[in-house]
């Protein structure tokens, strides 16, 4: 545990907006640790039953900038007189496009809705702008069809637009926060909040779940991407020009209105300080660290007049978030005199202690106003409402929570917008991916790039030189733009879903026309014509939340990535590395077989970024925001920790007008044991996670462990077979002689009630080679007498043979059908009595977007 050393404070408007690396040098002390983790601090003096609860008066203090309306508080004084206490309960509901329906919201009066990461019209994955458009025209619709004499109220929608309107096929696609934050450029994020609101306006949508101002002090974290910097004084520059981007700014005609849209600061609080970087989980810093690293960004969005705050789903020392009053209105409310409203976050109020996704007045007792209840919201509802009725929640705690959410649904106009598609900008569908917009993309793109390593005369590109673009990432938007892309996890992607966009190889490309150059594709690295560099595009595959979380910063590669630069190194062609990540990882075996190398984050949709830096057009200006770590065991490393030793630090960056040499590098991990698995993955590449147990059991009970080049247990075998590369693959063999099983055991079981709660699923690469002649079952086993199982025979005969394909199977089924999701021991497991041959290549959990099968 770290504790933070002396009092940030906060800077004046002026000063964050001037935006340099030193900026809070005038008004605040840097953000340091303390040389002794143990150094008191408030939070530290307290009982453990008071851990987790705030002392308000040890924080700063802020103004609303927003002035009081007289005009719109006698009409919310005038709408709460005629509401009904069911409508009232509705307006603090907030429900899934996925879960709900028009006639849903005109019944149950519901205030908000939302689509979640894999939520689209019309029950699809994602969908087009004129899909966008005609869904938010019904919701209206609903949600102002008169009722009994009630007041009408129109709904507000909110969606997770978090590196521009990214849920719509053809928007811009900017950077990833991690990249934004390398350029150190706050009047950028303002044009990009700018850009973000009229792509979001074109589809009649009026509320954005961003920006992210989380401050991500350990790099395991599946979101770290989301956030801008390690350190504070990045994040809170960037939080009021990206607010006022998206919102306009507080006294303007059209703040919140025209091209301008709602915002939200996230997550209040402590999200990117949890223990071991694990997402939903504790932070147990000092209220110190609490209130000037985490805390940073919240002053400055407050006082550019963010009109909502989303609540995170974490806990501060053992106290869940959801359900900290002392935070939520002793610090946010009281404190900071936010005027907005407090939204939860998908299910979050249900972990808090007590509760459930159904049921919990803790949370709007402590301050929540709007509950996100994407599936839960009906029972919520009805318990609610009982928990009005009978004074646990009090009829004045719901009147303030119902006031905060109409007065921002007032001040922006909501209640003489009209329909969507009536209101400004809707319809204007060639403003998504508009030329300038995208220009806007490309310079962000080119700002964020981050040159680590340039020798051997490698950069920048040049005329006359035959260029080869190889490596996994080269020709992939999906792959470059990272999660949070048409899908929740960015993943099950074609070219065709992102129609304007740039990849790297096609930027590469154009630019090598421009400049005299030829060049050449070839994802394996084979070539017809000798080239004088070959650039290798590569990094992490996408992945959002907690289904990027990792247990170190070593970077699992999946394509073989090494072996192909030491491959073309080897042959004299100078290696050029582009390198796709969220985070900064332990690469230095890659650093060393690369002549230069550029991190470059997740860049979106527009590739051509990339190349006009390489090619010299403009210069590398990036600096790091993260630092970068030596070894894979270096996932906490935050300038200013005692003993900070990165092998890059907070700030570093080359370029052509100041260059530099790296290495050689030391190739030693420091990891004990080093594994190849990327998040979520159970097997693949022919081999399981470092301490599970892939084995065999046939009817005679006894259990072989599958390795080597085969294995058989009584009536099922095993033998390795080729699919992507060489052996990494196995073909199981069930006889048909009797009951037999081929699984995977966990080292320690394995809670995964946050994954079944997020809609995760088993996802299966295989192919059937012979169909089964019996029943098979798809079990998850928990223990003694606790399994959840799922008849598949029917599935694995009509499955195309000898093909592969990958089907999703939702954990939540199995949950349903008796498995403990809290502590499962056994993640996969085959068994069947009859005959049965089946190749299997990836068993792993995601989003499920590949053959999703319905619950059984």
């Amino acid at each position: 545990m770290r504790s933070g050393k002396g009092a940030i404070g906060f800077c004046s408007k002026t000063a964050i907006m001037l935006g340099s690396a030193g900026l809070f040098a005038a008004c605040m002390a840097p953000a340091t640790r303390a040389a002794n983790p143990e150094t008191a601090s408030p939070a530290r003096e307290r009982s453990v039953e008071n851990a987790g609860v705030a002392d308000p008066q040890i924080w700063s203090t802020a103004t609303d900038p927003v002035p009081e309306n007289p005009a719109i508080e006698a009409r919310i004084a005038e709408l709460l007189a005629a509401m009904s206490i069911e409508q009232k309960v509705g307006q603090i509901i907030q429900a899934d496009l996925g879960s709900v329906t028009p006639e849903d919201v005109a019944r149950y009066h519901l205030g908000s809705v939302l689509n979640g990461g894999n939520s689209a019209p019309g029950g699809q994955a994602y969908a087009t702008g004129p899909e966008w458009l005609a869904e938010a025209d019904r919701f209206h619709a609903a949600s102002v069809r008169p009722q009994d004499g009630l007041p009408t109220i129109p709904l507000i929608w909110g969606s997770d637009a978090v590196h521009g309107h990214n849920n719509v096929i053809g928007a811009t696609l900017f950077p990833h926060n991690i990249g934004l934050g390398a350029t150190r450029n706050p009047d950028l994020m303002r044009r990009i909040g700018e850009i973000t609101a009229v792509e979001m306006r074109v589809t009649g949508l009026d509320w954005t779940f961003a920006p992210t101002i989380a401050v991500p002090q350990d790099d395991r974290w599946g979101r770290t991407y989301e956030g801008f910097s390690e350190h504070p004084e990045i994040v809170a520059s960037y939080a009021a020009p990206l607010i006022e981007g998206l919102q306009g700014e507080v006294g303007d005609s059209d703040w919140l209105t025209g091209s301008h849209i709602i915002a939200t600061a996230k997550h209040f609080l402590g999200d990117g300080a949890t223990e071991g970087g694990r997402d939903q989980g504790d932070s147990i810093v000092s209220e110190t660290e609490l209130r000037d690293i985490q805390a940073a960004g919240y002053i400055p969005a407050i006082e550019a007049g963010v009109q909502s705050v989303m609540v995170s789903f974490s806990s501060w020392q053992g106290r869940k978030m959801h359900g900290n009053r002392s935070l939520l209105t002793g610090v946010l409310r009281d404190r900071f005199d936010f005027g907005g409203f407090l939204v939860g976050d998908w299910n979050g109020h249900g972990q808090v202690a007590g509760c459930a996704a159904t049921s919990c007045a803790q949370s709007v007792n402590a301050g929540l106003d709007m509950y996100m209840a994407p599936d839960s919201w009906r029972d919520l509802y009805t318990n609610t409402l009982a928990q009005v009725r009978s004074g646990e929640i009090s009829m004045a705690r719901l009147d303030e929570a119902v006031a905060r959410i109409l007065r921002v649904k007032l001040r922006a106009g909501i209640f003489d917008a009209g329909p969507p598609s009536s209101r400004e900008l809707a319809g204007q569908f060639d403003l998504l991916g508009a030329p300038d917009h995208r220009a806007v993309a490309r310079e962000a793109v080119r700002q964020s790039l981050v040159l680590l390593k340039n020798e051997n005369d490698a950069l920048p590109l040049r005329a006359g030189q035959h260029i080869l673009v190889t490596g996994d990432g080269a020709d992939n938007a999906m792959k470059q733009s990272g999660g949070w892309t048409l899908t929740w996890q960015g993943t099950g992607l074609t070219p065709d879903d992102f129609p304007g966009a740039t990849t790297i190889w096609q930027g590469l490309d154009h630019a090598a026309d421009r400049h005299g150059a030829t060049t050449e594709l070839s994802e394996t690295g084979e070539f017809d014509h000798r080239p004088d560099v070959a650039i290798v595009v590569f990094g992490e595959n996408p992945y959002a939340e907690f289904q990027g979380d990792i247990d170190d910063v070593a970077f699992r590669d999946t394509a073989n990535s090494l072996e192909l630069l030491r491959n073309l190194r080897g042959q004299g062609i100078a290696t050029v590395a582009i390198f796709l990540s969220g985070r900064p990882l332990w690469v230095n075996r890659y650093l060393n077989a690369s002549d230069a190398f550029v991190a470059a984050w997740l860049p979106g949709s527009e590739g051509g970024g990339v190349a006009d830096v390489l090619f010299g057009d403009h210069d590398f200006s990036g600096r790091l925001s993260f630092s970068w770590p030596r070894d894979a065991t270096q996932a906490v490393l935050n300038i200013g920790d005692e003993n900070y030793d990165p092998l890059f630090a907070y700030g570093y960056g080359l370029s052509y007008a100041a260059p530099g040499r790296v290495g050689p590098l030391s190739e030693d991990s420091g990891l004990a044991t080093e594994s190849r698995s990327e998040p979520g993955l159970i097997y693949g590449r022919g081999e399981t996670p470092a301490g599970y147990r892939f084995y065999l059991a046939g009817s005679d009970g006894a259990a072989v462990t599958i390795g080597g080049t085969g294995a058989a247990s009584g009536d099922i075998s095993a033998r390795r077979i080729d699919h992507v590369s060489q052996e990494d693959s196995w073909r199981l063999s069930w006889t048909g002689a009797g009951t037999a099983t081929a699984a995977i055991e966990a080292p320690a079981p394995l809670n995964w009630a946050r994954e079944s709660n997020g809609d995760i699923a088993l996802e299966v690469t295989w192919r059937v080679i012979q169909a089964p002649s019996r029943s098979v079952s798809l079990m998850m086993a928990c223990g003694d007498n606790c399994a959840g199982q799922w008849e598949i025979g029917g599935l694995l005969g009509v499955l195309p043979t000898a093909e592969w394909t990958t089907t999703s199977f939702p954990l939540s089924c199995f949950a349903d059908r008796g498995a403990d999701v809290e502590r499962i021991s056994t993640p996969f497991a085959l068994r069947t009595a009859g005959a049965l041959e089946l190749d299997i290549a990836r068993i792993a959990l995601g989003s499920g977007n590949e053959a999703r099968q319905a619950c059984p």
